[in-house]
């Protein structure tokens, strides 16, 4: 990853921030985006040179384009887009309102779409790129409480498998893949459960460690570790596929 530029959203925290630490360890230039001003600020001062940091909006077009004019005024291009910003917003079918819905599919289904797009207009005729989109195992599997999560994840692999294989048959060097993270050690998850409230949310976390072969919730470096993988020329022949990292929760 040797000087290679980067962009990470959703970075000020989670598997958006192990990402950028992991991407900085092996070389690569890293900006970091997130809504959240004052934890990116703090997060990039404390990554060091190889990092910077800009408030991002993803579900804001206009600022897609003044995110990626900065990285390539700063560092010259653009070879790694990580859409990982995201949320999560409990609700099943009878409960899911339509603006619960609309606002999960927007963030977490929409700007991955917009950053992927706003990616492969500036990465093909430059030596193409890879754009690693943060899926996750509820887009391969349904959970009654996620409803427009599992839609929105869902979404992104399929949408991720359809740009892949324009790109690979347009030539333009660009390949696209997703991670599917399991049940993760983050404050997503972390608030996402604990919404359920307390009796409820501990009935969940026995039920799920019950469901996962190896026993515990995930880290946001195991993670990240697969992000770097398929960010990395050593994925080379790889576009248009799901890399699951779930401690065996899909297996069985």
């Amino acid at each position: 990853m040797d000087n290679k530029v980067c962009l990470v959203t959703g970075a000020a925290q989670g598997i958006g921030l192990a990402t950028a630490e992991r991407l900085i360890e092996t070389g690569a230039q890293v900006m970091l985006t997130d809504i959240n001003a004052q934890a990116g600020e703090a997060q990039a001062a404390r990554l060091g040179g190889r990092a910077a940091f800009l408030q991002q909006d993803v579900t804001d077009v206009a600022r897609w384009d003044a995110v990626l004019d900065a990285i390539h005024a700063r560092w010259g291009g653009l070879d790694v887009t990580v859409n990982n910003a995201g949320i999560v917003q409990m609700g099943d079918i009878e409960t899911c309102t339509p603006k619960d819905w609309a606002r999960t599919i927007e963030i977490n289904l929409t700007a991955v779409m917009t950053g992927t797009q706003k990616s492969v207009e500036r990465m093909k005729g430059c030596g193409g790129g890879s754009i690693i989109n943060l899926a996750s195992i509820e887009g391969l599997i349904g959970e009654s409480f996620a409803l427009a999560y599992n839609a929105a994840k869902g979404g992104v692999r399929m949408f991720s498998k359809s740009a892949a294989i324009h790109c690979a048959r347009a030539g333009y060097g660009i390949r696209i893949n997703c991670v599917c993270p399991g049940f993760i050690e983050t404050p997503m998850v972390g608030n996402a459960i604990g919404g359920l409230g307390a009796e409820m949310a501990q009935q969940f976390h026995q039920a799920l460690m019950a469901r996962v072969p190896m026993g515990r919730l995930g880290l946001p470096r195991e993670i990240a570790n697969a992000i770097l993988f398929l960010a990395s020329d050593e994925s080379s022949f790889m576009t248009g596929s799901d890399l699951v990292v779930d401690g065996g929760h899909t297996a069985c």
